[in-house]
């Protein structure tokens, strides 16, 4: 990943169907900021006017149609609030190439450039990630909120806000063996190397007990693992 990965934008988008090329066009847009791997509370959330009529197949998945949102701005209206939103941000989106070819349609009919490139950002596709952690697995949003324990039961339609929200926490469920646990404190690695059994915890280091919620909730991580891979895991093994 690029050097912005201190701050990330997870996004999602809705649309009037599935081709940007045929002419259909982006009718909401949400965002959530990441910042150093902790929901920032920042987001945006935006309704468009297409200018046209929504398929009935696409209102059938989030629910609007165009009598909903003639009185909404159109894309160009809203344009600077979003590309402030994601300016230099690595860019987290499900299926990247399916929302990423309505911005750069959106981008390219006002005169501008491909969206990343014109934001100074970059785009990462959850849903590859996902592919190469459980390949020849379902790896939809609802299929990833259900394997790591992440509550949609009130997803009952697409929203743009809403699934970047879901995504956001699927996201840092599915990453979290990526967090970096170095210990640099002052130089506290190297009294940690250079300090004997006795002398443990060396200066500096704050040990932290885990409260009884935080090892439930590690129980019943370990048990969804266990469950998922559907073989005894080496820490059964160690135990017997």
């Amino acid at each position: 990943m690029s050097s912005t990965l201190d701050r990330l934008v997870i996004l999602d988008t809705e649309t009037t169907g599935l081709s940007a090329e045929l002419g259909h066009r982006i009718i909401e847009i949400g965002c959530v900021e990441i910042v150093n791997r902790r929901l920032s509370g920042r987001s945006l959330h935006l309704y468009l006017n297409p200018e046209r009529e929504v398929d009935e197949a696409a209102t059938e998945v989030h629910g609007l149609t165009w009598d909903d949102l003639r009185d909404k701005p159109r894309f160009n209206d809203v344009l600077e609030r979003f590309r402030e939103f994601v300016q230099g941000a690595t860019v987290l989106i499900h299926n990247a190439a399916f929302d990423e070819s309505f911005l750069d349609k959106e981008f390219r009919d006002i005169g501008l450039g491909r969206f990343a490139p014109t934001c100074g950002a970059s785009v990462e596709c959850t849903l590859r990630m996902a592919r190469e952690l459980h390949p020849g697995k379902r790896n939809s949003l609802d299929a990833l909120c259900e394997r790591y324990g992440v509550s949609n039961a009130h997803r009952k339609l697409h929203g743009a806000l809403l699934d970047a929200e879901l995504l956001a926490e699927v996201y840092l469920a599915m990453t979290r063996g990526q967090e970096s646990l170095e210990m640099a404190l002052d130089g506290g690695m190297a009294q940690c190397g250079e300090a004997g059994a006795s002398d443990w915890p060396p200066t500096g280091l704050v040990v932290r007990a885990a409260s009884d919620t935080e090892l439930a909730e590690h129980d019943a991580a370990l048990a969804r693992l266990e469950k998922e891979s559907r073989l005894v895991p080496l820490w059964r093994v160690a135990l017997t």
